[in-house]
């Protein structure tokens, strides 16, 4: 099939299916001239990308227009719409026509609908951070990939620190990889990498803690307990993880915590209508999020979330690093 969909923010993820589509379908010697990338700011870029679709490929190989960050699935006018329908009907199948966006298509949208029944569709969304399990198997699944050989605990240690960001995790594995063979003799680099899996305390040595510990930093607070989350910034700030992005991850369980609590308190028991009320994709993670909130009150949590509002205003302003530890001592003593 010649048109293809992908989206989500897992940006690594998709830029690797894009360079993978490449490799496939463009000649190298001839890319310079089959190979079209149109970013959303090029004047008459949509026409430009279905004009230049339309086009039969030069040389060898296949033809490849890349319509980068398209904002077609929010916004589509029925004149662009008539001409995506006939464009795509009689497209060449030497002709491969890319659409990529970070955010997910409208499924109401009559060129969403469109390229659902014409185009190969595929979502790089990332692993929601409480998936543990499925995040251990992604970095099983990565390490094989790059030949980097684990133990369990040290696999889920790497899940735990990484989260789901996988343009980290290869990153970290790479390094990983690399001090295998530095630590292995010259005469057997091949087989020790292979042989000898790196344990949790190689790990734990040498991988860049992210973001996914900011959700430790919540049910650290949830707990009241202010040296564990006070500790936790410390550690996510000396490793260049960004105050907004601590905070964003903040707000967001936060606010899920006060919807699930609210569903409790009116006395709703169906799941599916908690997690939709809520946000949350999938209803059998609510059964965990009422055990988390068990303890807490709905005015808690309403009082929570205003302070962390502010303190997203105040470091949007410039402010510093302060404010999110003073505002998390706060926040802390509220759940004492």
């Amino acid at each position: 099939m010649p048109v293809y969909l992908y989206w989500g923010e897992d940006e690594y993820r998709l830029t690797q299916a894009v360079q993978a589509l490449r490799d496939r379908v463009l000649d190298p010697n001839w890319m310079s001239f089959n190979y079209d990338k149109i970013e959303p700011d090029q004047p008459d870029g949509l026409i430009q990308g279905l004009n230049q679709a339309m086009t039969p490929s030069f040389g060898l190989g296949d033809r490849l227009v890349w319509l980068a960050n398209t904002t077609l699935f929010q916004r589509c006018s029925e004149a662009v719409l008539d001409e995506l329908e006939r464009t795509l009907k009689v497209l060449p199948q030497n002709s491969h026509l890319l659409l990529t966006t970070q955010t997910k298509p409208d499924g109401r949208s009559k060129t969403t609908k469109l390229f659902q029944q014409q185009a190969e569709v595929r979502e790089f969304s990332p692993i929601a951070p409480w998936k543990t399990e499925q995040l251990v198997q992604e970095v099983q699944q990565a390490a094989r990939r790059t030949g980097v050989k684990l133990t369990q605990e040290a696999t889920e240690l790497l899940a735990a620190s990484v989260g789901n960001d996988t343009r980290q995790l290869y990153s970290e594995l790479e390094k990983l990889r690399l001090f295998a063979i530095a630590d292995s003799t010259p005469q057997s680099s091949a087989s020790a990498l292979q042989d000898a899996p790196l344990d949790a305390q190689t790990v734990a040595t040498l991988v860049t803690v992210t973001t996914h510990n900011s959700l430790q930093i919540a049910e650290a607070i949830r707990q009241g307990d202010a040296p564990q989350a006070l500790a936790l910034i410390a550690d996510l700030l000396s490793h260049n993880e960004p105050a907004l992005r601590i905070v964003a991850t903040l707000v967001k369980q936060f606010r899920t915590w006060l919807w699930v609590r609210l569903m409790v308190e009116a006395g709703e028991r169906d799941e599916r209508v908690v997690a939709q009320a809520a946000q949350v994709s999938n209803p059998k993670r609510v059964y965990f999020l009422k055990q988390e909130v068990r303890t807490l009150t709905a005015a808690q949590l309403q009082q929570s979330l205003p302070l962390l509002l502010q303190l997203e205003v105040s470091l949007k302003r410039g402010g510093d690093a302060a404010a999110l530890q003073s505002t998390t001592l706060t926040l802390c003593q509220l759940y004492r």
